[in-house]
């Protein structure tokens, strides 16, 4: 019988997967051994390779369960999750969140597109973007799909073409409402100094705009504060910054009806880290909403938020082979794996953290050994992790990686030629190829050579 635990025998919490670091269906084995969704790791390795994504789906279902419930729980009034795609795209994670009941937002063609073809009804669908292509937009229009607007380039657009269709356009304004949250720079996108979203102070000059146009009615607002954000008192000033703005919004006769506070909630990707639970979040967030619409005796808008880290990122991890060993005495031991920032940019990119253990030895049991695991890639700052302590390990055997179903495959590349890993779906002893494993001769597909090329050899 398999022995239930989390990373480091910590206890799982069921009803927020953010906070765990491990998939909730982790176990192990008779045999000491990781498993995952009821699945041995090591066989999924011998059949589909590595490395290797898995995502488990009792957890992706769990945090979705998790957001409805707790908007049900605080809000009175209607809402809607919405699936920040970005996280982790693909035709099987529209379908998932399709039939948990969310919707779903997207920033290009593709992944409009990928939402479609799992699903997701258009009019759950919201597009964003801060520098949309013009046949982005048409598209979104073509397909009766709500937009976000980010900028004056985007609402010129949008004023031609419902012009050119006669047709009215449903919009959304997104706006910096100045709040700043202690995350990595490159990821905070609610200060005043951002490429998203219009400014608090042009907010009237841009309403004013708006309802001098024929066809554009705008219906809801847009504010995201950040990104991995462990704190609530940021979102408890959120509500009234919003609900002020509808207010300012209703001078110049636009309703109001729906209000998109974005995400950001964090997950745990280490022992460390400390970050709200879903349940938290959401009270924080719909109190804030309730107590500004009680003050200002306006009717409760539609709430809705768009989580992708915190529905995605704890249901996947990563597995890698171990290659190469080498020693510099009295520094540090380089241990090599099969893979790196190709599949997992983030260490490379914002230095980001992660946990990890060995398959064979998951409790890390008699550890000694501190490790820099180190990528394959043609680039010295290929680090995975910095000094991780392990327990002995050889040439061969696997390590899995944490907290990777977020923006790993999504921000993945084909650096040095390397292709993409498979990805894999696993839940009650089962496991499903939900992308598969590229090729080296799947890099050659849109190479192509000049005729004149060709004639010299």
């Amino acid at each position: 019988m398999e022995e239930k635990t989390s990373f480091l025998k910590n206890k799982i919490d069921f009803d927020s997967p953010n906070k765990n670091i491990m998939p909730i269906t982790s176990s192990i084995d008779n045999e000491g051994k990781l498993r995952i969704g009821g699945c041995s790791i090591e066989e999924l390795v011998k059949k589909y390779d590595s490395p290797l994504y898995i995502l488990d789906e009792t957890t992706l279902r769990n945090s979705c369960k998790a957001y409805k419930k707790a908007l049900e729980r605080y809000y009175p009034g209607e809402s809607l999750p919405i699936y920040a795609s970005k996280a982790n795209s693909s035709i099987f994670m529209s379908s998932l969140i399709a039939s948990e009941g969310f919707g779903l937002d997207a920033v290009s063609e593709g992944e409009l597109l990928t939402a479609l073809k799992g699903g997701v009804p258009t009019e759950k669908i919201v597009f964003h973007g801060n520098n949309k292509s013009d046949k982005e937009i048409e598209f979104a229009v073509q397909n009766n799909i709500k937009i976000i607007v980010d900028n004056d380039h985007d609402l010129k657009r949008l004023e031609k073409i419902s012009n050119f269709l006669n047709i009215d356009l449903e919009i959304m304004v997104r706006f910096t409402p100045g709040i700043e949250c202690h995350t990595h720079e490159y990821i905070r996108t609610g200060s005043f100094d951002s490429k998203f979203g219009f400014g608090l102070e042009y907010l009237k000059t841009l309403f004013k705009v708006i309802s001098h146009t024929k066809h554009l009615k705008l219906n809801g607002l847009h504010a995201h504060i950040g990104s991995q954000i462990f704190e609530l008192d940021p979102h408890k000033d959120l509500g009234e910054i919003m609900v002020n703005v509808i207010l300012e919004a209703k001078k110049y006769g636009h309703d109001i009806q729906e209000l998109n506070v974005g995400g950001g909630l964090g997950i745990k990707y280490t022992q460390e880290d400390d970050p709200p639970s879903i349940d938290e979040w959401v009270k924080t967030i719909s109190f804030s909403v309730i107590k500004a619409c009680e003050k200002n005796k306006i009717t409760f808008p539609k709430l809705m938020c768009e989580p992708g880290r915190s529905i995605v990122s704890t249901a996947g991890v990563t597995v890698y082979k171990i290659g190469a060993f080498k020693e510099i005495p009295g520094i540090r031991t380089y241990l090599s794996v099969d893979g790196g920032m190709s599949d997992n940019p983030r260490p490379i990119t914002y230095q980001s953290s992660y946990s990890a253990c060995l398959v064979s030895n998951p409790l890390n049991l008699n550890s000694r050994n501190k490790y820099t695991v180190a990528g394959k890639h043609c680039e010295s700052g290929d680090v995975l992790f910095k000094e991780i302590e392990l327990s002995d390990c050889n040439t061969g055997d696997l390590i899995c990686v944490f907290g990777t179903g977020a923006y790993n495959l999504s921000m993945s590349s084909n650096y040095n030629r390397i292709p993409r890993p498979a990805a894999l779906l696993v839940c009650n002893g089962e496991a499903d190829i939900i992308q598969k494993r590229e090729s080296p001769h799947d890099l050659l597909k849109y190479d192509v050579l000049p005729n004149r090329f060709i004639k010299q050899s």
